[in-house]
């Protein structure tokens, strides 16, 4: 198994952040063929998604997170930024890890599909992702 921790600016504001052509990156480094691919963010406050990023999707997937996970002080969870209780309950609804097959050396992908880190938490402006190849 090949596997890369990488470093990203996610800032001090929610975000996506499109990972796919980092992710081509590595597998070229591996000179992965057939496999798959294993994405996972080491973190209580991140997750990840596969989505269409540039056409509104990332900022709708934001807004619902929003409505959905409100930055208030509803939450038990008190350290940090005002209302970030709720970007610890993020990762029970964006998944912290994936696993992408590898064709080719490419991730099989869909047209449209990006794999993105979903970012809530300005409080933790790089966050760290582990990619891991595993030859088929």
């Amino acid at each position: 198994m090949d596997s890369q921790l990488i470093e990203i600016r996610t800032g001090s504001r929610e975000t996506v952040v499109d990972l796919t052509d980092e992710i081509a990156a590595f597998l070229r480094s591996t000179g992965a063929r057939d496999g798959l691919l294993h994405v996972w963010v080491p973190h209580a406050t991140a997750g990840l998604a596969v989505i269409e990023t540039g056409a509104g999707s990332d900022t709708d997937l934001l807004a619902a997170l929003r409505d959905l996970l409100p930055a208030d002080d509803r939450w038990g969870h008190r350290h940090g930024s005002p209302g970030h209780g709720r970007d610890h309950v993020l990762p029970a609804i964006i998944a912290p890890s994936m696993s992408v097959p590898v064709l080719d050396g490419r991730p099989a992908l869909g047209t449209w599909q990006s794999v993105c880190l979903v970012d809530t938490n300005g409080d933790n402006p790089v966050r760290s992702v582990r990619l891991s190849f595993l030859a088929g």
